[in-house]
């Protein structure tokens, strides 16, 4: 016979996990306009401003705004899971100490710090999703197929993913007197290097530049995207995209467990 005790349902860190996790989106729900103002306003007048108003103007040519759409929409995904781990982490570790009773929890130590990824990365994905129904209102179509669904889903999650990662190893390694200054320096380069306005292939002519574009995690979330909407458009490899996402995320996931040890520990 099964021993249903030893099932991951019935384990008391498996609960404890669950309980932190529905705790966080239920105040998600709690406070779900403020949340949404936080992660739409940007990247929807990015895409109003670039997308439509220098395109009607006559600024842009082409199909510019359906190449800007799928960056704008892995950008927020990316840079959603990214506040959403950093700044509480902060907070939490320089003021209110609200992590201290998530430690007390029966799980193991590290499994909080995971928690805080998987949060941030629902939140990045719901701020994605939401950027589809707000880039058909403000351009007026969107270029994906039914086919291309389950591959987009699969880059938004993986952008997400490496998006909170990176949050998880800023909330641990910067104070909270700093946090703004480095947020404000990581933030302009993240956008603009990221692939989020232009294809990175496109960047052959401009080498230096394309090679640090190619050091942003952000442009391999960007580029998948691009390569499931756009496929006619050059790109990427899909497999180099996912690839480099994966090893991205392992190499910010280590170093941000080990700094959120250290900084539970302390």
């Amino acid at each position: 016979m099964t021993d249903l005790s030893s099932s991951p349902v019935n384990n008391p860190a498996f609960r404890a996990f669950g309980a932190l996790l529905w705790r966080d989106v239920f105040v998600t729900g709690r406070e779900l306009v403020a949340f949404l103002a936080q992660v739409i306003l940007q990247p929807l007048f990015l895409l109003f401003v670039f997308g439509k108003v220098l395109g009607d103007l006559g600024y842009t040519q082409g199909n510019f705004e359906q190449v800007l759409l799928p960056g704008v929409i892995a950008f927020t995904a990316f840079l959603t899971a990214l506040q959403n781990v950093a700044f509480p982490l902060v907070i939490d570790f320089s003021y209110t100490k609200e992590i201290e009773d998530r430690l007390m929890a029966p799980l193991p130590t590290s499994w909080v710090a995971v928690e805080k990824v998987v949060f941030a990365t629902l939140r990045g994905l719901i701020a994605a999703v939401l950027m589809f129904p707000l880039g058909y209102w403000v351009l007026g179509e969107v270029s994906i197929t039914w086919s291309a669904v389950p591959a987009v889903a699969a880059f938004l999650v993986l952008g997400a993913l490496v998006g909170a990662a990176v949050g998880l190893t800023l909330g641990t390694l910067v104070t909270a007197s700093k946090i703004n200054l480095v947020f404000a320096i990581v933030l302009t380069p993240l956008l603009f290097t990221g692939s989020t306005q232009f294809p990175w292939v496109a960047l052959d002519d401009l080498r230096w530049f394309q090679v640090i574009c190619a050091l942003n995690p952000l442009t391999y979330a960007s580029e998948g995207m691009r390569a499931q909407m756009l496929p006619s458009l050059p790109h990427i490899p899909v497999w180099v995209s996912g690839m480099a996402l994966l090893a991205f995320f392992a190499a910010f996931m280590t170093v941000g467990v080990k700094g959120f040890l250290r900084r539970a520990i302390d």
